[in-house]
């Protein structure tokens, strides 16, 4: 079984309750079970609500979701997309649905009603407002026809190497700012693809992981509900990852230059998405003149060595939904690994406090993309069809989504040679991501490197056939806090699932037929990782870690 350290079992926020699991016998260097495997999820949520935020394993993610897990709010009927031209006649309605959004979104928001039938759209819908919902009359009924990919519709976006960026980004229904699409069009998609940071409204003092309260120079330029983007320094020595990583020993033993360039400040080859950790977050209150509460409690410590301060968000959305409706790629052959050409799907950008519910995309690349993105909820969504490379994508940064309710269906064409799918994708320093109650006939728990962090995925059925990716100059594939919880495999294969023998400070609990121990990942750090692989084999008492923390708000 993999290790937990004594120094995790008897330091720290959980200490007390750690030392205490039934049914275990804390030996030197690990916890073992002592007789038959007993449920000890019970146990642990407990501990997790008296530690919340700054439990050492488990990651704090009851705020996942459109405004912290709320239900969206949606607006008035405005439109449809029929009384701007829109037609079943197999004729292009793209212009049309494209002037209906523009008709919602200028005039304040509100929903654009798209009627059953079939649409041919030849371009891409551009969802450019905030408070504007495009929704169709089930997904079922509802079916948007793609003609051609981003890269004939709307622009190629080849990276030097000559692999696609819309291999991984980029939608048939997009929401993006204006601002945001404009600088990446000036870019030529070659530099930042998140916020578009506005002034600098406070500085930060040093602060723990798990706090709510935070002191800061001024509350002059904050007010409550504001959402703002609470922003770190990454410094060269790296000290900020290894602390993503759990701070445990072999994160100093790391060679992070070297094996981590896209990450690391001063390397010569960074994103510039890495220089400093950006995570929104919306303000509570303000408790006097240099006190503010967050929304939720701090993800990591802020310390001396890594500045910090709040920032306006800049030019973003809100509130934007895509309702009811399948987005169809034309049937065309799927091409070789990462020279995708853009048959995708619904794509977030930049964006907060949105979501898409009831929405099914076929024969896609990509079909749902959170990039850089804050509190978007996904219910009820599916992917079909031929197959795909990224069915769902959360990347650069991406903090706080929920996908509540998925499938990813049999693919009716299978991967060709040469092309890989991948699943549930997680990469860029991403935290507080939820997958949960899903049904995966295709795909894997994909951490795709550049260390993501708190994240889980819970109460879900797999087949278990996809495969792990990203760039090795990304760095490590785990950061701490990584939940896999609940988790049936019909396959057998432990791969990327079982994750004791990779993750830092991490905890795999109750997956349930799996035929080995090891995830067949590379390792990143040596030595003892201080995590908990618990409960292999038996269905936890707590199906759902998700539920289970919003239980106890």
């Amino acid at each position: 079984m993999p290790q937990l350290s004594r120094r995790l079992l008897l330091g720290g926020a959980a200490a007390t309750t750690l030392t205490a699991l039934p049914g275990t016998a804390v030996a030197k260097g690990s916890i073992e079970p002592a007789g038959r495997p007993r449920d000890e999820s019970a146990v642990l949520l407990a501990q997790w609500a008296e530690a919340r935020g700054s439990h050492p394993l488990i990651p704090d993610i009851s705020h996942a979701g459109y405004r912290g897990g709320e239900r969206p709010r949606r607006p008035r009927v405005v439109a449809k997309v029929t009384e701007f031209g829109a037609r079943q006649d197999g004729s292009d309605s793209a212009q049309a649905f494209n002037e209906a959004v523009k008709y919602a979104g200028e005039r304040g928001g509100g929903t654009v009603v798209v009627p059953p039938g079939t649409y041919v759209l030849a371009s891409p819908v551009w969802m450019h407002w905030s408070n504007v919902v495009l929704r169709g009359s089930g997904r079922d009924r509802t079916i948007l026809h793609f003609t051609r990919p981003l890269e004939e519709s709307y622009r190629p976006n080849l990276q030097p190497s000559l692999q696609s960026r819309w291999s991984w980004t980029g939608g048939q229904i997009w929401v993006i700012a204006p601002e945001r699409r404009a600088k990446s069009e000036a870019e030529d998609f070659a530099a930042s693809e998140g916020w578009l940071l506005g002034d600098t409204l406070a500085e930060v003092a040093s602060a723990s992981r798990g706090q709510r309260t935070i002191s800061v120079s001024s509350t002059a330029g904050l007010k409550a509900g504001d959402m703002v983007v609470l922003e770190c320094d990454n410094p060269s020595d790296a000290s900020l990852l290894q602390h993503l990583a759990g701070d445990v020993p072999g994160t100093r033993q790391y060679d992070w230059p070297k094996r981590a360039p896209q990450l690391t400040t001063g390397s010569g080859g960074q994103y510039v998405q890495y220089a400093t950790l950006q995570w929104p977050v919306r303000i509570e209150e303000m408790v006097g003149e240099r006190l503010v509460r967050l929304a939720q409690p701090l993800r990591y410590d802020l310390r001396p060595g890594w500045p910090a301060r709040l920032r306006h968000i800049g030019p973003t959305l809100h509130d934007v939904g895509v309702e009811a409706l399948t987005i169809r790629n034309e049937l065309k052959p799927m091409t070789i690994h990462n020279r995708h050409p853009g048959a995708n799907g619904l794509c977030f950008q930049a964006v907060y406090d949105c979501w898409a519910d009831d929405v099914r995309v076929e024969n896609c690349d990509l079909g749902f993309g959170f990039t850089t993105t804050k509190s978007v909820t996904m219910t009820n969504v599916v992917v079909g069809g031929r197959s795909a490379h990224h069915s769902f994508a959360c990347r650069m940064q991406a903090h706080d989504n929920l996908v509540d309710g998925f499938e990813i269906e049999a693919f009716a064409v299978p991967l060709p040679t040469g092309a890989l799918h991948h699943g549930l994708n997680l990469e860029g320093l991403s935290a507080g991501n939820v997958w949960r109650r899903g049904k995966m006939a295709e795909g894997t728990f994909d951490t795709h490197r550049a260390m993501p962090f708190e994240n889980a995925r819970t109460d879900i059925t797999l087949v278990n056939n996809g495969r792990v990716g990203g760039s090795a100059a990304s760095g490590p594939l785990f950061g701490a806090r990584i939940a896999h919880w609940n988790v049936r495999i019909a396959s057998g294969s432990p791969y990327a699932i079982l994750v004791g023998d990779v993750a830092p400070r991490s905890i795999t609990l109750g997956v349930q037929g799996a035929t080995a121990d090891a995830s067949g990942l590379p390792r990143d750090f040596p030595g003892d990782l201080e995590n908990a692989t618990l409960q292999p084999g038996v269905r936890p008492s707590v199906l759902d870690l998700y539920a289970g923390q919003r239980a106890c708000h």
